[in-house]
Order: structure tokens, then C-alpha cells, then sequence
């Protein structure tokens, strides 16, 4: 019962993820322009977009909501997590140490928070059916969960305001069934919980949770649809949710989309790879990453701050499950010569997968050789624990095959 709980308290946790977007302030174009930055990776403009519009709009809850979310991210793409959940997958957001924030971001956060809860709350004690108020709570308990798990590692402290974020919207549902936004965690819920075993259903079922896989994804894809403020939030969901389904096709207008309204944000272009590769559609997948480097080459906005190991990477991925061995050699191991170039997932996977490649060439002497330094470099990574089964026991394909994030 002990791991049920963990799986319990980790899915409550990971529904926290749907509170990454608040409400756009109709026509206020720092916030659109903040936006823009923010969905392409700009954090630093992002947040200076926001601290104008609060400047200019002190009271409003929403703003403050906006820099804490910017906050968050700027954190996570300073430290490779962003990298390493939507390129390399393996989930390894999960087990990363905690981020260390310096001490004038954790004050700043919590000041946003602070003023947010603040400006939330006197507007409830006016009105306790304020559902715009109820809303802009919810992303507000949202984002401190997000951060109490993402950087502080507090887990009984994210667990807690990730339930009383999901109620909040909740009620707004209730209050107003019109409101498409709100229902984005009812739909990652219900697939989540839906995506669990026999037995662990059982268990969530006592703990008071349900799910429903074909119904959370039919959630999300109206708000996909309909939604305003979170719109951009369910296609990202949903290009991911259908990767994990084997609905590949599925995916790729999506990505499609997206990268047309962001088009400096690298990481939609890998992912997209990554689903042509899922595909078996190796010209396409490759043919995307060179894509990138072309864009790198010649200094395209937003592409000059692309580590040249990653895109080796990202090649070398698509080559290791296409069995072209010697290409996928020569990429990974330019990415462990400068490992510190990329985030700790992808340079343990990098490291791994040469172990492997070596192992298919039956060079196993060398491979051990790998997958030490796998383990010497990120110790609790996922890629690490492979890496330890295949010491003693060489790898062979079909062992392991392309995971969710990245190829």
C-alpha cells in the first residue's frame, strides 16, 4: 500500500501541471507580447513584458499570477529541465534534485504569489462566487505547487496546494459551466488516473479518484478547441497525451501549429522529429534537426542559443533506432565530449547510448566502459539504473525502445 500511496500522491502532484497558463487580460498587449516571449522560450523578456503591464496594473491578479508562472520556467530552462521532459523523456523531471533557485528568485516568487493570494481573497470576502477570482486562485495555488515540487522538493506542501488548485477549478465548473478553461484538469485527471493499472485504479478509486483515458483526452481536445486562456496549454497536452497513445498522426498538425506561432522555440522542432522517428519516418525525422542546424548556421532568432551537442543528439537518436550505428557513434560521443553542454538527462542518455551501440557491435569491454561514466555523471538519472543491468548483462535490441519525449 505504500507504493500505491507514492503513485496516488505523485499523480495529485502531476495534475499541478495544468495551471501553467492564467487568463490574458483582454487587450493588453504586454501581456500578448509577454506571451509570445514565453511560449518561445524568452523568459527574461517575458518577464519584463509583465513587470510593465503590473507597473501599470498593480491590482491585478492575473499579472502577478504571470510572472510567477514565468518565474517557474525561466528556473526550469536555466537548469535543463525543460530539455530534459520534452526532448529526452524518460521522465526524469521526476527524480532530478531539487533546482537551486538563487536566494532573490525563491523572494521574488513568493512575493508574486503573496500579492496574487492577497488580491484573490479580498476579492472572495465581496463575493465568494466570484468565479474569476476562484480562477486566477486556482493557477495561483497551481504555480506554488509547481514550484514547491519542481525546485523546493516539498511534497507534502505541493500535494496540498495542487488539491486545493484542482477544487478551486472545480467549483468554477460548477459555477460556470461555460467556462471551457476550467476543465483542463478535470480532462488530465480523469487521464492519468485512467492510464493506471487494474489494480492501482482500485486503489485511486478508494482514495476518491477516478479516471477515464478517452474522456480526459476528449476533455482536452475541447479545450483545445474552444478554450481562450488555455488553448495553447491543451494542444501542448494533447500533441503529448497522443504521442503516448501511439496516435502519432495525431500530433503532427499540432506541432505544426504551434511551431508556426512560436517559431523560436527550438523544442517544438525536436519534438516533431521525435514523432516522424516514432513513425519510422527516418528522412523526415532527420530532415527536421537538420532544420535546426541550418537555422543555428545562419543565426535565425532564437536559434543561436542552441547547444550544437544537443542537435549531435538529437541525430544520433534518430540514427541509434534507425541502426545506423557509426553515425550514432560519432554524434553521441561528440556529445559526451562536452557533456556540460546539455542537461543532465541527455548527457547520462548520451553516455548510455554509446555503451549500447558499442554492446550491438559486441564490443562489450567498451561499453562498460560507457555506461560507468553514465553513472558517474548523473548517479539517480533513470539512464544511470539502466545503465548499472547492462554491466553485467550486454544490451540487445528490443530491450528498450523510444520513449515519449524525444526520440
Amino acid at each position: 500500500m505504500g507504493v500505491a500511496r507514492r503513485i496516488i500522491r505523485t499523480l495529485k502532484v502531476t495534475l499541478l501541471a495544468v495551471f501553467l497558463a492564467a487568463s490574458l487580460l483582454a487587450g493588453s498587449s504586454l501581456v500578448e507580447d509577454g506571451y509570445q516571449h514565453f511560449y518561445n522560450l524568452e523568459y527574461e523578456q517575458a518577464l519584463a513584458d509583465f513587470d510593465h503591464a503590473i507597473a501599470l496594473h498593480p491590482n491585478s491578479a492575473d499579472l502577478h499570477n504571470h510572472a510567477a508562472e514565468t518565474i517557474v520556467f525561466a528556473e526550469m530552462y536555466r537548469d535543463g529541465a525543460l530539455e530534459s521532459e520534452l526532448v529526452s523523456g524518460n521522465n526524469s523531471l521526476l527524480r532530478r534534485a531539487k533546482l537551486n533557485p538563487t536566494p532573490e528568485t525563491d523572494q521574488r516568487f513568493s512575493s508574486e504569489i503573496r500579492k496574487a493570494l492577497d488580491l484573490e481573497q479580498a476579492s472572495l470576502r465581496r463575493n465568494p462566487n466570484d468565479t474569476e477570482a476562484l480562477y486566477a486562485m486556482g493557477i495561483t495555488y497551481g504555480l506554488r505547487a509547481n514550484y514547491f515540487f519542481l525546485i523546493r522538493k516539498a511534497w507534502m506542501d505541493a500535494l496540498h496546494d495542487a488539491t486545493t488548485a484542482r477544487k478551486l477549478h472545480n467549483r468554477v465548473s460548477e459555477l460556470d459551466p461555460s467556462n471551457v478553461d476550467a476543465r483542463l484538469v478535470q480532462g488530465l485527471h480523469d487521464y492519468i488516473v485512467g492510464s493506471l493499472t487494474t489494480f492501482y485504479r482500485m486503489v485511486g478509486f478508494l482514495a476518491g479518484q477516478r479516471g477515464d483515458k478517452e474522456l480526459g483526452i476528449r476533455t482536452i481536445e475541447d479545450v483545445a478547441a474552444h478554450g481562450a486562456a488555455n488553448r495553447v496549454d491543451a494542444k501542448i497536452f494533447l500533441a503529448a497525451l497522443y504521442r503516448r497513445e501511439h496516435q502519432h498522426r495525431k500530433a503532427l498538425p499540432i506541432l505544426d501549429e504551434l511551431i508556426g506561432r512560436f517559431p523560436r522555440n527550438y523544442l517544438l522542432r525536436f519534438e516533431r522529429s521525435g514523432i516522424y522517428a516514432a513513425l519510422g519516418d527516418g528522412k523526415q525525422a532527420i530532415g527536421g534537426i537538420e532544420e535546426v542546424a541550418r537555422l543555428k548556421t545562419r543565426g535565425a532568432p532564437g536559434y543561436g542559443r542552441v547547444p550544437w551537442e544537443m542537435i549531435y543528439y538529437q541525430l544520433g537518436s534518430i540514427q541509434f533506432w534507425s541502426s545506423d550505428l557509426g553515425n550514432a557513434l560519432t554524434n553521441m560521443q561528440k556529445v559526451t565530449a562536452r557533456p556540460d553542454e546539455v542537461d543532465l538527462n541527455t548527457g547520462v542518455l548520451a553516455w548510455m547510448r554509446v555503451g549500447q551501440i558499442y554492446d550491438l557491435n559486441q564490443r562489450h569491454d567498451l561499453a562498460v566502459e560507457a555506461y560507468k561514466k553514465a553513472i558517474a555523471y548523473a548517479p539517480e538519472a533513470e539512464a544511470a539504473r539502466e545503465s548499472r543491468r547492462y554491466i553485467s548483462s550486454p544490451y540487445h535490441r528490443g530491450e528498450q525502445r523510444p520513449s515519449r519525449g524525444g526520440v
